[in-house]
């Protein structure tokens, strides 16, 4: 049994937080390169050369990206021979939180009652945490900071069977299309398919954390895939919903199996600041 203590995980959560914050992965940089000689808008084309203005600054001056820093979820892969020592993993991924939020000037996003009292917990804790067990000794947590505007965007529907393909695409499209400039446009969508309700809206975000050059390895659903980009980039909403011919940089598809009876399909739209970090311990 290997063991990885519980103050290691607390510094590489904090260090993970502000990585988020402050740096655009690459493969978001070149897609949002490549959205640029795409877009048929002049005002468009403006739009994105701001979008990447802003991440070389925030890279550069370690500065936040967009002031909503977002829902701090976790996705963490706790190997079977790997033992926490001296607290639990929850605690030390939010203690980590907390650390990173302060010590990076971090806006608090979180309150702790959703309906009543919506009193800020000033720290942006309790985080969200998807552990799951797999094979081996490593530890590996992934973080994806989720902002409030685009997550507000998110759709789930119970289609039926019958409904199949066609009914995927009209329900992915529609949701973006309504969502409109809300969700800081050119967008990632990830879309879950399968499973139950709750595992569909899993997948969907499970999806954004896929790299933007990398379509689904079975050849239906990358078809699929694009087949949705194309009718969303013809809604024409374009960058930050001013118009144009580029309103999503990519579509993702993740699945499931699900019951004879059930289509479960979600959406989780992630803005073009698609924050993610990532450490193995």
């Amino acid at each position: 049994m290997r063991t990885v203590h519980y103050r290691d995980i607390v510094v590489a959560v904090k260090e993970m937080c502000c990585q988020a914050a402050f740096d655009l992965p690459d493969d978001v940089v070149r897609s949002l390169k490549r959205a640029m000689r795409k877009e048929s808008s002049v005002l468009g084309k403006s739009v994105i050369g701001s979008l990447l203005e802003n991440a070389a600054v925030a890279r550069r001056d370690r500065v936040p990206l967009c002031q909503d820093t977002g829902f701090s979820v976790f996705f963490v892969e706790l190997g079977s021979t790997v033992a926490v020592e001296e607290g639990r993993i929850t605690d030390a991924i939010n203690e980590g939180v907390r650390l990173g939020y302060r010590e990076g000037f971090l806006r608090a996003s979180i309150v702790d009652d959703p309906v009543f009292k919506r009193k800020n917990t000033r720290d942006n804790t309790p985080a969200i945490v998807h552990l799951s067990m797999t094979a081996g000794d490593k530890l590996r947590t992934v973080l994806a900071p989720k902002g409030g505007g685009c997550e507000n965007m998110s759709a789930l529907a119970m289609l039926n069977p019958s409904d199949g393909a066609q009914g995927v695409i009209d329900f992915v499209v529609q949701t973006v299309v309504k969502a409109g400039p809300n969700p800081c446009p050119p967008t990632i969508v990830g879309v879950g398919i399968g499973g139950t309700a709750d595992r569909a809206a899993l997948l969907a975000k499970e999806a954004l954390l896929r790299p933007l050059s990398e379509p689904h390895a079975d050849h239906e659903y990358a078809t699929l895939e694009k087949t949705i980009l194309d009718r969303i980039n013809s809604s024409g909403i374009g960058p930050q919903g001013l118009g144009g011919s580029v309103t999503a940089l990519a579509v993702h598809i993740e699945t499931f199996p699900c019951h004879i009876a059930s289509l479960p399909v979600a959406v989780s739209i992630n803005c073009h600041a698609a924050r993610c970090a990532e450490r193995i311990l």
